[in-house]
């Protein structure tokens, strides 16, 4: 059997972008209760809920746990290509010529250590030998302008967020040749998805189970998806996809506190979410960035539209 868990990184922020990750897996029976089940163990002090084991200034297990996937990445722009579901042209297609830099300019260096590495390898042995095979990790990446066009479209980041993780669940189940069982995080709380469905309302499907809990379809052609509250912790493998993302996330918005201490060194390093630090960040920058002629949109999300259930 193939399991994915998908979560996403960065939905709530008021600057960077929106990652949603996925990770798949070869899972037997006993492999499938490890999927759906927390992370146990000596594997669980590296394995779970991003928000509880890394930070915006320390998300480097996210990167030792991409890179034991990828350990062919020689950067971590390179890992994060390597993952992208899109390709770089894609990615970089809406940027202003003069700022591309601001979220493509990749100086970075690894920062996790060789034996940080090493222990989530190890951890990546102990789930096979559990019946949990990891092959494969995918991530799409949502820029602000595309959220800021989507949200002029009258698209909301929520349903942005929904129609990433059914294109990362069918990108699955194409790698996969056969139906997968996916475990996705809520979004914001919804019951009813099928209404709100993007690309697998081309689908047949039918529900198996709409409570505040747990939504579930069994989708034709596809195979059973479901999504689960507090997922990234409930379930291990989509608390390896919320940890790789997190990483990702808080990669791309140093890009973008960097871009901007370069004209202004005084401004601080910040997370993007909706913080003292972070509104002070916004309002330091707005006449360089004027000046600089970068537009609004590719900078600050406009403000999040209520959306019905």
């Amino acid at each position: 059997m193939i399991v994915v868990g998908v979560d996403e990184n960065g939905l709530g922020p008021r600057l960077g972008p929106l990652l949603v990750t996925a990770v798949s897996a070869r899972a037997d029976e006993r492999g499938m209760r490890v999927a759906s089940s927390p992370a146990s163990g000596a594997g669980a002090a590296r394995l779970g809920d991003s928000k509880k084991l890394v930070s915006y200034t320390n998300s480097t297990l996210g990167e030792a746990w991409a890179r034991a996937l990828l350990p062919d990445a020689q950067s971590p722009d390179a890992l994060i290509r390597s993952m992208s579901l899109d390709p770089y042209a894609t990615l970089t297609r809406a940027c202003p010529p003069d700022h591309i830099d601001q979220c493509w300019h990749a100086p970075e260096e690894f920062a996790a250590t060789g034996d940080a590495v090493d222990a989530v390898a190890s951890d990546l042995r102990d789930l096979a030998r559990r019946g949990l095979h990891v092959v494969r990790a995918e991530v799409v990446v949502v820029c602000t302008r595309a959220l800021n066009d989507a949200a002029a479209a009258g698209t909301s980041r929520f349903d942005v967020d929904l129609h990433c993780m059914e294109r990362l669940v069918l990108a699955a189940r194409a790698h996969a040749g056969e139906d997968v069982t996916a475990l996705c995080g809520k979004v914001g709380g919804l019951v009813r998805y099928p209404p709100h469905f993007g690309p697998l309302s081309e689908y047949l499907h039918t529900t198996i189970s709409e409570e505040r809990a747990r939504s579930e379809y069994r989708i034709a052609g596809v195979g059973d998806v479901a999504f689960l509250r507090d997922a990234d912790e409930s379930s291990a493998l989509v608390g390896l996809a919320s940890l790789i993302g997190k990483w990702a996330r808080d990669l791309l918005m140093a890009r973008v506190v960097r871009y901007h201490q370069a004209r202004d060194p005084s401004l601080p390093n910040v997370s993007g979410y909706h913080d003292p630090v972070t509104a002070r960040f916004v309002s330091a920058s707005a006449l360089a960035r004027r000046a600089r002629g970068l537009p609004d949109t590719c900078f600050e999300r406009e403000k999040a539209r209520p959306r019905g259930q």
